[in-house]
């Protein structure tokens, strides 16, 4: 039976964190992944291979992405060393103080977490899009708020970038990944600098975009951590005499391990973590004393897309970073509805089915293989749309729950979601609404998705809450710094933590809060 000291179940920005941190302070850390390590070469932009994950079947797919659907709500989710790092679109991006006024721990203030939201920026050598690197959906985000007279409300956001600043689209062959320069981070991995390829969601092939595991878990491993990918906790069980015994399903060796702890950190996420205590507590009830707040507090972040389309612009939303900029409404001016809205960015899955198809053994001295990468240097998919996205603080109107199989009654080990849209739909209308004035301005066309203006379903990739920190074990499952209640040395440190909408993208928030919770350590 295998003993450790601190085992970190998941690898995002909550897990890779405290990595990072426990194992600075010499704790000998093992991190559990259910994902894989991911190397460029195998993203799925670049093999066409390994784009989902099965959570019902992980062993035999266990891809880049996992989309769980609940309904009303669909949530996508990473998987990899790296967490949500993977997939998110690099927006690090501090909230307004007022966000920690309401419905946080005491202890919890913009102003307890201000050094960590510095400290998190700095690993993650998050900048800011150079002027000269402007994309068109930029310019057109500034343009639309000068229209609305509202260019005070126009900002450049944080990335979790590295910008070449000799870069530019004038140069030949400006997208080419040969443009990328090399260099080596302050945590010795190599990188690159961003070509405007815009893979970002799915795996940068240059890796100038900063993933945990090139930073936080990186500096975590030069300190002694393991990190052990494709290793799925089934569950946890409190020992007699202190300590946990973890159930672990070895996916790559198809067996199962325990392995014993004096810590354990729960960082799979908004959905796993939430999911996993669940079924402590009411699936093998290994954890009965968990609080009955649990899986309730639940948020979408109020996240929206709308897609506008301008004939005579070309917008190239396959190009650039994912998202570059935003029209800041969180303020609440908007009949009290508050939102940030950002412009999206579409990877380019047709142009990078054409260059690997155009690399493939057979093809590559043809002159079809000639021709396929000829047609995705001239062409530029959805060119002439603006796919207008952004988040809104939406109230905490979601529950997960174990649910019954239709065909197997008698058991309770199903992940469900219980969502009220209408606690939501003040602040996702606002943003929707505010989406059609701003290409009304600037002369495009749009509507409201039917999804959301029919049905009123919604997909969100920024999941909040299920485990909710509160300063009693009646209002939420942790406290301020992530110990669960009435099970010591037992610790949340993820989006699922946190108690309510942000109305922004939530990376840095997730970061600095693990940065509290590791320096609360002892």
């Amino acid at each position: 039976m295998e003993r450790v000291s601190t085992l970190i179940i998941g690898s995002g920005f909550g897990g890779a964190v405290m990595a990072c941190r426990l194992a600075e302070k010499g704790d000998k850390v093992v991190v559990l992944e259910r994902g894989r390590r991911w190397l460029p070469e195998d993203y799925p932009s670049v093999s066409q291979r390994d784009w989902l994950w099965d959570e019902d079947q992980p062993e035999q797919q266990n891809g880049w992405l996992d989309f769980r659907y609940f309904g009303d709500m669909s949530v996508a989710l990473g998987a990899g060393v790296g967490g949500g790092s993977l997939i998110y679109a690099n927006v690090s991006v501090a909230p307004p103080p007022e966000v920690f006024e309401h419905g946080w721990p005491e202890a919890i203030r913009f102003d307890t977490l201000r050094e960590h939201f510095r400290v998190s920026g700095e690993m993650l050598n998050v900048q800011t899009l150079p002027d000269h690197q402007w994309t068109p959906r930029t310019r057109l985000m500034h343009e639309a708020a000068d229209k609305l007279g509202q260019r005070h409300r126009f900002r450049v956001v944080p990335q979790a970038v590295s910008f070449d600043p000799d870069w530019h689209d004038g140069l030949d062959n400006a997208y080419s990944y040969a443009r990328s320069k090399t260099w080596t981070n302050a945590q010795g991995r190599t990188q690159g600098t961003c070509v405007h390829c815009g893979n970002c969601d799915l795996g940068c092939p240059v890796q100038a975009k900063n993933t945990l595991d090139l930073n936080y878990l990186a500096r975590a491993e030069q300190k002694g951590a393991e990190i052990r990918p494709l290793h799925h906790v089934r569950w946890i069980r409190p020992l007699q005499g202190g300590g946990y015994e973890v159930g672990v399903n070895d996916l790559d060796a198809r067996a199962w391990r325990l392995i014993r702890a004096d810590k354990v950190i729960v960082a799979a996420g908004s959905v796993g973590s939430t999911e996993l205590l669940l079924r402590c507590r009411d699936q093998y009830k290994t954890l009965p004393k968990l609080s009955r707040a649990l899986g309730r507090g639940w948020t979408s972040n109020g996240d929206f897309f709308t897609p506008a389309f301008y004939p005579d612009r070309d917008l190239a939303p396959s190009r650039g970073p994912t998202i570059t900029s935003a029209i800041d409404y969180l303020d609440g001016s908007d009949g009290g509805a508050r939102y940030f809205v950002e412009d999206g960015g579409i990877p380019d899955l047709l142009g990078n089915l054409l260059r690997h198809a155009g690399k493939h053994p057979r093809l590559a001295r043809t002159r079809l293989a000639a021709a396929l990468l000829e047609y995705r240097r001239d062409n530029t998919p959805f060119e002439n749309m603006m796919p207008w996205f952004g988040q809104a603080r939406d109230e905490p109107g979601g529950r997960f729950y174990l649910g019954r199989r239709w065909y197997a009654p008698w058991k309770r080990d199903r992940l469900r979601l219980s969502w009220d849209y209408r606690k939501a739909e003040k602040a996702v209308q606002g943003l929707a609404d505010r989406h059609l004035a701003l290409t009304e301005v600037t002369g495009g066309r749009a509507n409201t998705p039917a999804t959301w203006r029919w049905f009123k379903n919604l997909i969100t990739p920024h999941p909040l809450g299920g485990c909710n920190m509160a300063d009693t074990v009646k209002q939420g499952v942790v406290n301020h710094a992530g110990e669960v209640f009435n099970y010591p040395q037992l610790f949340v440190v993820d989006g699922a933590t946190v108690p309510g909408s942000l109305g922004l993208n939530p990376s840095r928030t997730i970061a600095a809060l693990a940065e509290h919770a590791a320096a609360q350590w002892r």
